[in-house]
């Protein structure tokens, strides 16, 4: 992706979809980036929402279940997605950061042996999280994240870093934490954060903007079956506590050593950020 006159594009020059809001505010100069989860039904009612003049809310940007995104503020623009909040020696951070809404119901309620988003929807255990909030004492599930959203939060970040020079990627829940709990420990924000750094750096521009080459897409890839992830290259070698990784699980190959792939886990796994290991290359496939 990438940014033109403060609105997402995709690498062939076409625009991203953008559905106006009017809850917005002054000029904006972005130093965070900031994640929230849509507590919705889905993108469009959420999209919907957040475009009513009677929300009195907004976010910069809506990312779906299935990876579109939609923006409904220029990037040069305050949108009203943070609410009272405060982050080192800043406060009110709507005037800081852009807004980054990812469509998911949350937490969720376990009701018999059904997990239940606070507006009736039933979402399947595969797509559950039991975990415990940083900022919170119990146990709660909480639904996922999927693999195509994180890969269009990840491409909608790196451009934003890279245009506009932001510092991090911040949580709703890190700027307002007796207030809220998004994106939740479902969102991987550690490796996220890791992920955004390493682009960052490998697209530091060490020559003269007018010989500079832009760097070449990241591939993506994910497994295709439940996989046992070891410390080498082989069946031999021990299994790394964490694992096996689910179907879909989001990955970044990193070395290959014959029918095994080295890779990075973006997503989290049993509650585990940061995973790394080894995996075998039959169950992987690029996306």
């Amino acid at each position: 992706m990438k940014i033109i006159n403060h609105r997402l594009y995709s690498d062939d020059d076409t625009a991203l979809p953008f559905r106006p809001s009017p809850n917005i505010g002054a000029q904006l100069s972005p130093q965070f980036i900031i994640m929230h989860y849509t507590a919705g039904s889905g993108a469009e009612q959420s999209i919907n929402w957040l475009c009513n003049p009677a929300s009195a809310a907004s976010a910069h940007v809506v990312i779906a279940r299935d990876g579109s995104v939609s923006q409904l503020v220029p990037f040069d623009t305050v949108a009203w997605h943070a609410g009272k909040s405060q982050w080192l020696n800043l406060s009110g951070m709507n005037r800081y950061s852009i807004g980054i809404e990812l469509d998911n119901a949350g937490p969720l309620t376990r009701v018999g042996d059904q997990w239940v988003t606070w507006f009736g929807a039933q979402v399947p255990t595969e797509n559950v999280l039991e975990a415990r909030h940083k900022n919170r004492q119990d146990m709660q599930g909480w639904q996922t994240y999927t693999v195509e959203q994180l890969y269009a939060a990840f491409e909608v970040c790196a451009a934003l870093m890279q245009t506009y020079g932001i510092q991090t990627v911040l949580g709703h829940e890190d700027i307002a934490p007796q207030r809220k709990t998004d994106p939740g420990p479902a969102f991987p924000m550690d490796a996220f954060r890791s992920h955004l750094a390493g682009r960052k750096e490998e697209t530091a521009e060490d020559e003269p903007p007018e010989v500079a080459q832009a760097p070449a897409p990241e591939k993506r890839f994910a497994t295709t079956a439940l996989l046992n992830i070891r410390t080498g290259p082989g069946s031999y070698y021990d299994l790394i506590t964490g694992g096996p990784l689910p179907k879909g699980t989001l990955l970044r190959i990193l070395a290959t050593d014959g029918l095994w792939h080295h890779v990075d886990v973006l997503s989290i796994v049993n509650g585990i950020n940061n995973l790394e290991g080894w995996i075998h290359s039959r169950y992987v496939a690029e996306l």
